[in-house]
């Protein structure tokens, strides 16, 4: 079994380091993600910007030489088969095509994704040299008249010349492809891993925020849980207070009234058969006479006491009689006009009760008496179907001009009310001031 010291110390400890280690790996989470999404996104954008666009613009041009060279194959063919024309006709044709075949073959270099090796990069570039050479040879020999002869080089040398190009050209056409197949399957991975990487980590946060959702509601619990106990313990002491208070006022009441009472009258009464053995008429008697008044003030000074600290009269005839005694008294003590209204009868509240309710009226008026400024107050009790209901209602600067002179009072108000298993309110009416209004059950 855990010591009290141990108990205490594990319902004082504080959540703020569980609540921090769960956010910082929270953040930590939210960083690491953050980072690897950052990094698959660019290389994500590498692949479709360096990539893909470089492997589309290769395409192209490897079309567009392709492109050039059915037109020369085409016109080639057109050459051989047609004599209506002399071939030197079609040398511009030749040379336009030259033009464009070797700008998009420069551009395509620019562009390739995966560079060529230094062999086939002079393979390429011979096999092209050697078929324009093999062009410019024909046309040279066709200018000189020999147009058969120049025919018979298109289909020996220059159809041959140009299948091999037109090979090469659909090799490289069908690799890029290839490339870019492996490019999207690239992309699609990448999307794959970050859809994955997404998923776990907003799994890894909910599992975060449920941990620490938990802890929250664990360390709230313990927290309400020791509220609790405090406010149980603080009401059991306020409660124990009171209840000594009163014991003590009642014993310091009953010792005034009994003790000092009996010797005051004493005094009396032995003040009162001196003086009639003194001469009628002397200094002595009249100085007895003056001692036995001032006696006689004190005895009733004392008594007044004697009830202010516990009105004996609340056990003996009950709270009707005891406040249609005090709020006439309680008038001439402290100078404010009390109107008082009772209806029902209250002899069903239990003795211990009795007490609290007459303390609370007695903390209202002083209030009003001390702190409200109002020379007028207004008391209410009514009494029946099984509830006790007592008003105190003034008209003065109200309860928030003097919260902090009041607070004490309001505090052992409410608590009296809450021994009696009552209820207690602190109202402002419609006139201003304030309205106490104290509600109980009428049983013991």
């Amino acid at each position: 079994m855990a010591s009290p010291k141990r108990r205490a110390h594990a319902v004082s400890r504080s959540p703020t380091i569980g609540l921090l280690a769960g956010l910082i790996v929270t953040l930590a989470a939210v960083v690491a993600d953050g980072a690897y999404i950052t990094r698959q996104i660019a290389g994500l954008r590498a692949l479709q910007t360096d990539l893909a666009d470089r492997n589309r613009k290769d395409s192209l041009q490897l079309l567009r030489l392709e492109n050039d060279l059915n037109t020369i194959g085409l016109a080639m063919r057109d050459m051989i088969d047609t004599t209506q024309y002399p071939l030197t006709a079609w040398r511009a044709q030749f040379d336009r095509v030259r033009a464009d075949f070797d700008d998009a073959l420069r551009l395509e270099a620019a562009a390739a994704v995966a560079p060529q090796t230094p062999e086939q990069r002079r393979y390429l570039a011979r096999s092209v040299s050697q078929f324009w050479e093999a062009v410019d040879r024909m046309f040279a020999t066709a200018a000189t008249g020999t147009e058969d002869e120049a025919r018979a080089q298109i289909r020996v040398s220059l159809q041959a010349r140009q299948a091999a190009l037109s090979t090469t050209v659909a090799r490289l056409l069908v690799a890029n492809n290839a490339r870019e197949e492996a490019t999207a399957h690239r992309v699609q991975d990448i999307y794959s891993a970050v859809q994955r990487q997404a998923y776990l980590f907003v799994g890894a946060t909910l599992i975060a925020i449920l941990v620490t959702g938990l802890s929250v509601i664990r360390a709230n619990r313990r927290l309400f849980a020791a509220i609790s106990a405090l406010s149980q313990r603080r009401h059991e002491l306020a409660g124990q207070l009171i209840t000594t208070r009163e014991s003590t006022l009642r014993e310091i009441s009953r010792e005034l009234h009994d003790e000092f009472g009996q010797i005051l009258t004493a005094m009396g009464s032995m003040l009162s058969r001196a003086g009639k053995h003194a001469p009628e008429g002397s200094a002595l008697r009249a100085d007895l006479r003056e001692v036995n008044e001032i006696a006689q003030t004190t005895l009733n000074n004392v008594r007044v006491l004697s009830q202010a600290l516990h009105p004996s009269i609340l056990e003996d005839a009950g709270l009707d009689e005891t406040l249609d005694w005090y709020v006439p008294h309680v008038e001439r003590q402290l100078g404010i006009t009390v109107s008082y209204d009772r209806a029902g009868s209250t002899s069903e509240i239990g003795t211990g009760a009795r007490i609290h309710v007459y303390r609370v009226l007695q903390e209202a008026l002083n209030n009003v008496a001390r702190h409200s400024g109002a020379k007028e107050a207004w008391v209410r009790l009514r009494a029946g179907g099984g509830l006790l209901e007592l008003e105190v209602e003034d008209h003065g600067r109200g309860l928030e001009a003097a919260t902090d002179r009041r607070g004490l009072g309001i505090v052992t108000m409410r608590e009296r009310a809450e021994l009696i298993g009552g209820t207690i309110e602190f109202l402002e009416p419609r006139e201003g001031g304030t309205l106490v209004r104290l509600q109980m059950p009428t049983y013991e």
